[in-house]
């Protein structure tokens, strides 16, 4: 098949083998999968909006031992550097957050086996008792992980009792690409890639919405990459668990890896995995645009290549930082961000439930 026909194929709404996926990503012209990205986003979502969250991303601890070589952000236990913070210290945080207009607290920290798992039990009941205007959007698979291991709990027993203290929603992170070749190069403590996909299959199977990453850039293949997106795709068939998928590019700062990978992925490379998401992964609604891991314009191109969602405003975020890679926006410039791109605009919450709209100005006479 040609590749203008695979282009009119997944327009058309059939699905696409591994094997036309990756001829996709290999061969085909930008502009033509952006064709076909676009048409299916709004055969998705017809409505012409964009969303957009205001959130923050903080983190309890840095303290981890995993050691993953893309990560600038760890430190070991005991390292000059490492921190933990208290329940009271990150409610406080939170709540200054909320206070701001925030209505996601996307939370992540470190593996950081000093921790017991009634600190992450205490951390969501006070955050869903103490701080109610805002939605926890807690805890890695990694985390969640290490949590089994400390409490000696099974990864369902670690869901259910975070799901009973308030729970509803879990980051993607973790995933890097899903091909066990690449972690053991780049993160062999972490878990396999059925590590990752088991511990959202068993989120999803008790009603959690989560959502699906890929941090490409590295030292993975273009078939690594389809191999990535079809098996998220087929967790999806099973449950409908995830809300979106989230692409960005390895930040190579500071991190051991930068000795063999010293560049950053190109925006053309990051247009491509945006277009390539919304074509393959046919059972996904929603295609996260970043503003802040790929560059401001960069993300309002993206808009253009089948995303239609811009990501949160994160009022804090360290783990790009740590990486000499800081981009920071408001919850007015993002607005302004989309509006330029051409698109209304629409605050939403973690579950894309549409808060507020913002339509485009009209030109002045």
């Amino acid at each position: 098949m040609t590749l203008s026909a695979l282009c009119a194929k997944a327009s058309a709404g059939e699905r696409l083998s591994p094997e036309e996926g990756l001829d996709l990503l290999a061969h085909a012209e930008l502009l033509d999968l952006a064709g076909a990205a676009n048409e299916i986003r709004f055969r998705k979502n017809p409505e012409p909006r964009v969303t957009f969250h205001v959130d923050t991303n903080p983190n309890y601890t840095n303290v981890c031992t995993v050691d993953c070589i893309f990560c600038a952000f760890y430190r070991h236990p005991g390292e000059e550097g490492a921190y933990t913070h208290s329940v009271d210290a990150m409610i406080g945080k939170f709540r200054e957050s909320a206070a701001k207009g925030v209505t996601t607290i996307l939370l992540q920290g470190g593996v950081n086996p000093a921790l017991p798992f009634a600190y992450y039990v205490e951390l969501v009941e006070r955050t869903v008792r103490e701080v109610p205007g805002v939605t926890p959007h807690f805890f890695s698979t990694s985390e969640i992980l290490g949590m089994a291991r400390v409490a000696g709990l099974t990864v369902p027993e670690v869901l259910r009792r975070l799901w009973d203290a308030g729970l509803r929603t879990i980051p993607g992170g973790g995933a890097e690409i899903l091909s066990d070749r690449v972690k053991k190069k780049i993160s062999h403590l972490k878990g396999s890639s059925d590590d990752w996909l088991g511990v959202m299959r068993e989120a999803h199977r008790m009603g959690y919405r989560t959502t699906a990453t890929m941090m490409y850039g590295h030292l993975e293949t273009d078939s690594e990459i389809i191999t990535h997106l079809d098996r998220v795709r087929d967790l999806q068939d099973e449950y409908r668990g995830f809300t979106a998928f989230i692409p960005w590019s390895f930040k190579p700062g500071n991190t051991p890896l930068e000795k063999i990978i010293p560049h950053y992925a190109t925006p053309v490379r990051y247009l491509k995995m945006i277009a390539i998401a919304r074509i393959y992964l046919d059972n996904f609604p929603h295609i996260q645009a970043s503003w802040f891991s790929e560059g401001k314009k960069t993300g309002q191109i993206a808009l253009h290549f089948g995303a239609d969602d811009f990501g949160g405003t994160l009022q804090e975020e360290n783990v790009h930082a740590a990486a000499r890679f800081v981009n920071k926006t408001s919850t007015e410039e993002c607005i302004e961000m989309i509006h330029d791109a051409g698109f209304p605009a629409a605050q939403r919450n973690t579950v894309y439930d549409i808060l507020r709209t913002y339509e485009v100005p009209s030109a002045a006479a």
